[in-house]
């Protein structure tokens, strides 16, 4: 764990230059809109450790794989979201040196990233070489409201010298990816133009052939007034620079505003990108940074009030809600149907940018709850666009008849994850799949969404299941073998409990999806049993056998669920039996040695009594989490958070408070030894999980919210917004009360610890009853 980031409820901040921690520094402070994002690099050069990246949403390559093209089924390339044009590069040159915090002498360094107004900050001094000392302030924001610009405002100060400063703002799309399989390039130029104060390039994927225009203009200013000089002009491939040249005094102010804009031909035709560019950037100039920068605010104020989390007397673990939250909205808006969320969003470049099974079984719920129905649904529809790529997964793979394997790695909805063990084995993910379909339904009421896409999507995933079990004359039910559970440290195993249960479930929701559709829209039904092809009553009647004669292992001896066949036959250890110099275990042990312990990476077995926990009654959910927790090492971003929404929901709530500080500052305090590879996205929904369905204990059960309250002790209060159909509610807990505020005009009726109460529109009801506390 590192400790460097300093607690505050509303911001981020490092005090202190750490170039050791700068890359984690560099994910942790990113920005984004959505549209795009930017690690926190510097803007001035930097020569010390740095993964500079910019990333643009949709914009990918196919970069060849190094292992596995060359067997049957595997993909023959891994996408990747490109790193882009670094925009807010500004190099600054004094009399011949370079201002490099590398080489300088650096003090009163400061970094803070305001997540109440969505801008990053950063001041220092800083003494060269020749000992000239300068004082430096940054400001840089992505655009919400603006959502294809940024802008950056740079002011430096001479603090004990009078000396001419060149001043070179820059767009650069000379850049490679850290995780480029060869080393390849990945940009080609098509076209540039430079100006002065302005500047443009036009770059092309190689392969895929997106283009990107990045633009820039730029205004300084010495003590508030306009420098007149023209600038010097520097263009080369794929590169363009103005160089402005300042007589600058002592204690003078110069402050270089700069604009920027990606503009992708994702949405503007190529031969308008240059145009539209320039229209983008003269609005920004129009606006100036002090208007820009207050819409920003304005945006991200508002946005606060619909997704906060508010948690009073424990600022480590309110900082750490706000800066998940935070990262969400930067990442994902739900505005695009094209778009999906990547486990590191746009704060690095492991996982490639893709799609996994994350968004459905981690983002979902949060934006169900957060945002506008809209949202869910285009996260839904992301996925029944590319049924047709899962069906044809599923074929490279040998099944037949409409059946679908969603990938567990895309971006187009080609599978092109290449390890074996989880492009073939991980299957469970087709039933995140579905498992969001069924949540939506069920949060939103949207019915109609099976009749329109979801039946269609169930019952590719259900043909998919009933080839994938055989039977087996030993046991006299129905297997399935050689799997990777969520808990990819087993991998090749036979009955993975999880993936068991979840594939007979998926394949009774079909039949239940189906029976709702025909009864609700029969010419509809008859289209899709149609286009389909679907034997109604001989596939359906299959389906529900199979999953009523599914192997579920289990040993009576323990009272618990397997893991696996053969789970038991492991040393039972227990994570604290591990030296905590061991840890995390896959940066210090071999893969082979992980593989035969019984350690668990993350949520596996209890992933499904977390997401079917009405099936089963408390003493065996206990039972099965005081089994398993103990020796899950937590080393997947995705463990913590459903461990701590079980260990609420069986009273466990020191338990459940220490799984929640976990994963709510897993990248602040670099829990797992890797945030400079980029944040936890997707797991950053699962801390909102945490608190809403763990400590408030919300569910949704016959349309109607339920909710259990309970706080853990080291906080006074908590609170937490909630959109459920048409009612906006704000749930408030403390030590001594709760209340829910009604913020709808229509009444609602709803389930507290058990007892019914409706509240008035526009109404503020005590729901206290017996309050339960740890």
């Amino acid at each position: 764990m590192k400790n460097y980031i300093q607690h505050d409820p509303w911001n981020i901040i490092e005090e202190g230059f750490h170039p050791e921690y700068n890359e984690i520094s560099e994910s942790i402070f990113s920005l984004g809109n959505g549209r795009m994002g930017q690690r926190g690099n510097f803007e001035e050069k930097y020569s010390g450790k740095t993964l500079r990246g910019t990333y643009v949403a949709g914009i990918y390559y196919p970069d060849t794989t190094r292992v596995g093209w060359w067997k049957v089924g595997y993909p023959d390339y891994y996408a990747k979201v490109l790193n882009s044009a670094n925009w807010n590069g500004i190099n600054f040159e004094i009399e011949g040196e370079e201002l490099d915090l590398f080489y300088c002498k650096v003090e009163d360094f400061r970094r803070v990233l305001n997540m109440q107004e969505g801008y990053l900050e950063r001041s220092f001094r800083a003494t060269l070489a020749s000992g000239k000392q300068v004082k430096v302030h940054i400001t840089r924001f992505c655009s919400i409201v603006d959502d294809e610009a940024g802008a950056v405002r740079y002011s430096i100060t001479p603090l004990n010298f009078d000396a001419p400063i060149r001043i070179i703002p820059y767009i650069d799309v000379e850049v490679r990816n850290r995780d480029a399989n060869y080393g390849e390039m990945f940009w080609n130029e098509i076209d540039r133009e430079i100006w002065n104060g302005e500047g443009y390039v036009v770059a092309e994927t190689k392969k895929t052939h997106f283009h990107v225009c990045t633009g820039m203009r730029t205004v300084v200013k010495q003590n508030g007034h306009k420098v007149r000089r023209q600038a010097a002009l520097i263009a080369r491939e794929k590169y363009v620079a103005n160089v402005f040249t300042v007589d600058a005094k002592q204690n003078d102010e110069i402050t270089v505003f700069k604009y920027i804009a990606n503009i992708s031909s994702e949405n503007h035709p190529k031969e308008e990108l240059i145009h539209v560019c320039k229209e983008v950037l003269h609005i920004c100039a129009e606006k100036k940074f002090a208007k820009m920068l207050e819409e920003q605010s304005n945006a991200w104020r508002k946005k606060w009030t619909e997704m906060d989390v508010l948690i009073e007397g424990d600022v480590a673990a309110q900082q750490g809600i706000r800066f998940n939250i935070f990262q969400l909205h930067q990442t994902y808006t739900g505005e695009d149907q094209r778009l999906n969320i990547s486990p590191k969003g746009f704060t690095g470049e492991k996982y490639g940018g893709n799609t996994y099974w994350d968004t459905e079984a981690y983002c979902f719920p949060f934006y169900m709850s957060t945002a506008s129905q809209n949202v869910a649904r285009n996260l839904l529809i992301y996925r029944y666009k590319h049924l047709q790529k899962a069906i044809e997964n599923a074929e490279k793979l040998g099944f037949k008849n409409g059946a679908a394997l969603y990938p567990m790695v895309t971006l187009t909805g080609e599978e092109c994850h290449n390890e074996w063990e989880i492009t073939f084995e991980a299957v469970h993910r087709n039933g995140a799949i579905a498992y969001a379909i069924y949540n939506y339904v069920k949060y939103t009421g949207d019915v109609a969404y099976l009749s329109d896409y979801g039946m269609e999507v169930l019952v590719a995933i259900a043909r998919f299941w009933a080839q994938r079990v055989n039977w087996s004359e030993e046991k006299e039910k129905y297997v399935i073998l050689g799997v990777t559970g969520p808990n990819d440290y087993e991998n090749n195993v036979n009955n993975n409990w999880y993936t068991n249960y979840i594939a007979s479930w998926c394949m009774r929701y079909a039949v239940e999806a189906m029976k709702i559709v025909a009864q609700n829209t029969p010419e509809r039904y008859a289209e899709l049993v149609q286009k389909w092809k679907i034997e109604e009553q001989k596939e359906g009647a299959k389906w529900e056998f199979i999953a009523q004669n599914m192997y579920f292992p289990e040993s009576k001896k323990h009272g618990i669920f397997l893991q696996q066949d053969g789970y038991l036959d492991k040393e039972l250890l227990n994570a604290s039996d591990i030296p905590t110099s061991e840890l995390p275990l896959n940066q210090h042990w071999s893969w082979d040695k992980i593989l035969r312990s019984c350690f668990i990476k993350q949520t596996d077995t209890l992933l499904g009594l977390y997401l079917f926990e009405d099936d089963f009654d408390d003493e065996c959910i206990t039972r099965n989490f005081d089994f398993y927790e103990p020796k899950t090492v937590h080393e997947s971003s995705l463990s913590a958070c459903t461990h701590a929404v079980i260990a609420a929901k069986i009273g466990e709530m020191e338990k459940a408070y220490s799984l929640y500080l976990r994963t709510s500052r897993l990248d602040l305090d670099d829990y797992n030894n890797d945030t400079e590879n980029g944040c936890h996205i997707t797991s950053m929904a699962g801390t909102w999980l945490a608190v809403v369905q763990g400590f408030g204990g919300m569910r949704v059960k016959n349309d109607k919210l339920y909710f259990h309250p309970q706080i853990p002790k080291q906080w006074k209060s908590y609170s937490f917004n909630i959109l459920f159909r048409e009612w906006s509610l704000k749930i408030n807990i403390s030590q001594a009360q709760q209340t829910i505020d009604n913020q709808s005009d229509t009444p609602i009726e709803l389930v507290v610890s058990g007892r019914n109460y409706q509240i008035p529109a526009r109404s503020r009801v005590d729901v206290s009853g017996e309050m339960v506390m740890a």
